[in-house]
């Protein structure tokens, strides 16, 4: 199994836009069959260190990651995390 774990910072920090954008991730649940787990966490910690919103995925391989990056249903999560200047930091790993 493989792990794909992303943090999101938005430049929009409110409750309400960090549900929004919540929404939008999760949308994809149920459309990717290769896609075995989805989960998105609103942080809630005040320290500045923190980011905004964290993304858990599981995938059965590698191969089912990589082809998660450029599924057209991803893609479109994607472009819209972009078009919000939306910062990511990313974790991948085997378990």
């Amino acid at each position: 199994m493989v792990r794909h774990i992303v943090f999101l910072k938005l430049s929009d920090h409110s409750e309400k836009n960090k549900e929004f954008v919540k929404d939008k991730i999760m949308s994809m649940k149920g459309k990717i069959d290769y896609l075995r787990h989805l989960e998105v966490g609103v942080n809630f910690s005040p320290e500045d260190r923190a980011y905004d919103l964290a993304l858990i995925c599981e995938f059965d391989n590698k191969e089912d990651l990589k082809r998660y990056a450029t599924d057209p249903i991803h893609v479109e999560v994607l472009q819209f995390l972009k078009s919000i200047n939306t910062q990511t930091k990313v974790v991948d790993y085997q378990f």
